[in-house]
């Protein structure tokens, strides 16, 4: 499995991005701190891209021209969450390889970290799912993408070891242990369904577990 799953650093259409002007990256982080703070004052759906421009005191076209709109915003705003989050939890999976935890405990413990996460995360998740942005597959800044690349390396992993059969299919398997984590369905099991986060993490694990049962 990769150690680190290189974010934001190779363009749509894979070449190399410029290195950022000072300017331009002092602009970028007063932008990305105003944000952050009006949603934690009122509420990501609440604030509007004209509300973060007067806040910051840049011009709309400066706001606009570095974020096309909210969602990308937000997905900027996760870029050093998710980048810690990642580390953190590969540095852990990396101690249980080190201790030959079997592949189904270590998915456990992603799950369980992916669903606290997301929980954490859920009113910026829901702004970018809304764009299509979580999951295109094809987008290097997109949460989706190592999630589904680290649950694909424990499932391979799992079947080289012998622990789950070689017929079962990981990439959608991969893909359908991360469908209940989507932003929308996420938010409608916690705040409609009422489920707490143990619930939903034991429900992903189970059904984790099946998946190596049946294999």
């Amino acid at each position: 499995m990769k150690s680190q799953i290189d974010i934001g650093m190779i363009a749509g259409d894979g070449t190399p991005v410029k290195p950022e002007r000072v300017d331009a990256a002092a602009n970028r982080q007063l932008i990305l701190a105003t944000a952050e703070d009006l949603f934690a004052e009122q509420g990501v759906e609440a604030v509007t891209m004209a509300d973060i421009a007067q806040a910051a005191g840049v011009g709309k076209g400066t706001l606009y021209r570095r974020y096309a709109n909210k969602p990308e915003l937000c997905l900027a705003l996760m870029h050093e969450q998710m980048l810690a989050f990642q580390n953190g939890v590969l540095a852990r999976l990396r101690e249980f390889a080190a201790s030959d935890a079997p592949a189904w405990r270590q998915l456990d413990f992603f799950l369980d970290a992916l669903v606290h996460f997301t929980d954490s995360h859920l009113p910026l998740l829901c702004e970018v799912q809304r764009a299509g942005l979580l999951s295109t597959g094809h987008d290097h800044e997109s949460p989706y993408i190592w999630q589904h690349m680290t649950i694909k390396g424990l499932l391979n992993a799992a079947v080289q070891s012998g622990e789950l059969s070689p017929e079962v299919d990981v990439e959608y398997t991969a893909d359908a242990l991360l469908a209940p984590l989507g932003a929308t369905l996420f938010r409608f099991q916690r705040e409609e369904r009422g489920f707490s986060l143990e619930r939903i993490s034991a429900g992903l694990q189970g059904m984790a577990r099946g998946v190596f049962r049946d294999g």
